[in-house]
């Protein structure tokens, strides 16, 4: 009776996770490998120290041990197989602040760019873009992808703190 109790948890936990799948199988592995997909980003984790933790806690939509609930905003990470394109927010210690404060954030648009995508052992996705033509200051992005279309995005700079964004894929809207 235990055994039987545990396979339909089994099942049941499977079923679940393919019913609230984002895209499926091949949809996630034709946009990854046709490098034609936007990540959407649904919650910001940035990596900074206690201090600033705890300010993000106080702000709204902070969910706790300094996680930024993004959901319902618009910010996204675009990539083709010409150009890559940044509208995310920066949360963190910035060692070179912009002048302006309307170019703050992670925005960019870069058509030199190294793409290097790897897929894992379990069917998983890596890849490695670093952008080469920026003024101010070129990023290094690692995005894991699920075999579901869930997505983890690590932002690294020489001028701010790392930043973790988790979200989803998606083919690209048609314009």
């Amino acid at each position: 009776m235990k055994r039987i109790k545990i396979f339909l948890s089994v099942i049941f936990a499977i079923a679940f996770t393919q019913a609230y799948a984002q895209t499926d199988k091949e949809t996630t592995a034709k946009i990854i490998t046709d490098q034609r997909y936007t990540f959407n980003a649904n919650t910001a984790l940035p990596m900074a120290n206690n201090e600033i933790n705890q300010i993000l806690r106080s702000m709204p939509g902070a969910m706790g041990g300094g996680t930024i609930n993004l959901t319902g905003s618009q910010y996204d990470l675009k990539v083709t197989k010409d150009s890559v394109v940044a509208y995310l927010p920066y949360y963190g210690r910035a060692f070179n602040a912009p002048y302006n404060p309307t170019e703050g954030g992670i925005k960019f648009k870069s058509k030199d760019f190294s793409y290097k995508l790897s897929k894992n052992k379990k069917g998983s996705y890596t890849v490695n873009i670093r952008t080469n033509d920026l003024k101010q200051e070129n990023y290094q992005l690692t995005l894991m992808v699920s075999q579901n279309g869930y997505a983890n995005l690590f932002v690294f700079s020489n001028n701010k703190q790392s930043i973790n964004f988790q979200g989803d894929l998606a083919e690209p809207k048609k314009d």
